[in-house]
């Protein structure tokens, strides 16, 4: 019996050492979905952040350009709203982003959604685990592997295989999200996975240290780019895009983004906005901080130009709720 588990162990890890997972983007075999893709329906409505340290191993690192700050501090919440657009919001080590959606998220045939990161070259790659909830509170996280060689810390700037690498975030280049599948948690408990409403995304810091190190579903432990002691430090969110939802009139943003027209962007006291192609009868627009408070709402028709010489400089995010109560979304910055 001790013999065949030998065997058995033996072939497990010279399986694991040599398994291959999807490769970056636009080679062959990638599971990398574009943020064009017509497959994706809906983005993420509302998102909340939880930073964390600029360095988890040295929590009195500051941030050289605001002393005192000890976080992630780049972007804000609505940059993970909306399309995937390279506009993003820094986790820091160990931080988390809970994000919520028009209609929930539902476990259909192949991926059910995916969530954007901002690595530009696909080998510089920040990793975030992955979880889902129906209410909000019982989260169940994907199963995750990391491959990649644990002995030697992958430094703040070097890069890793993607190959090595599964069901993390971060996985793919930016502009292209790495795809979850609802039916690989199909036999958990606390959630519905029919009914989805909540996405969590979790930095997995990337240190090796046993103190501070994170691991995967088998007790690997997660090597990524570390330490990054800067405001864009750890996981950046950019968007994640829905797949499968509970309607089949979902709003494909990327088609939508080619009909809703904002310039001149970045703009200074005027904003016009073009809307081609959409009903536009009883749509009424909301513009957010970057904060996300509320700041105008007001009716509008097809063509309208906004007087905003009430508001500061920086990006605003601007949502058209339509009728049958879809919601369209433009980032905008005002100089």
């Amino acid at each position: 019996m001790r013999i065949k588990f030998v065997i058995i162990l033996f072939l497990f890890i010279a399986f694991t050492v040599k398994a291959q997972y999807p490769p970056p983007a636009g080679q062959i075999g990638t599971t990398a979905i574009s943020k064009d893709s017509p497959d994706i329906i809906d983005w993420a409505t509302t998102c909340s952040v939880e930073r964390g340290y600029l360095d988890i191993a040295d929590t009195n690192a500051e941030d050289p350009n605001a002393p005192g700050n000890h976080y992630a501090s780049f972007g804000s919440n609505t940059d993970a709203l909306g399309i995937a657009d390279n506009a993003t919001v820094s986790l820091g080590d160990g931080g988390e982003a809970i994000l919520t959606f028009n209609h929930p998220i539902v476990n259909g045939q192949g991926f059910d959604f995916a969530v954007f990161e901002n690595s530009f070259d696909g080998l510089f790659l920040e990793l975030a685990y992955v979880a889902v909830s129906s209410d909000g509170i019982h989260y169940v996280t994907f199963p995750s592997t990391s491959l990649t060689q644990d002995t030697v810390q992958v430094g703040g700037f070097d890069t890793l295989d993607a190959t090595k690498i599964n069901n993390l975030a971060g996985k793919y280049k930016v502009l292209y999200g790495t795809p979850f599948d609802l039916d690989e948690i199909k036999d958990s408990t606390g959630i519905d996975i029919n009914n989805i409403n909540y996405i969590k995304i979790t930095d997995v810091v990337g240190s090796i240290a046993k103190d501070f190190c994170r691991k995967d579903s088998y007790g690997h432990i997660i090597n990524d780019p570390y330490p990054t002691p800067f405001m864009t430090g750890g996981f950046d969110l950019d968007a994640v895009g829905v797949i499968h939802n509970t309607t089949n009139t979902g709003i494909n943003t990327s088609n939508i983004n080619t009909q809703i027209n904002t310039f001149p962007n970045p703009f200074v006291d005027k904003l016009n906005i073009n809307c081609v192609g959409i009903n536009m009868i009883k749509a009424e627009l909301s513009i957010y901080n970057s904060t996300g408070a509320l700041l105008i709402t007001q009716k509008i028709t097809n063509n309208i130009q906004l007087n905003t010489t009430s508001l500061a400089k920086g990006m605003y995010l601007i949502k058209i709720n339509l009728e049958n109560g879809e919601n369209i979304y433009k980032k905008v910055i005002k100089y």
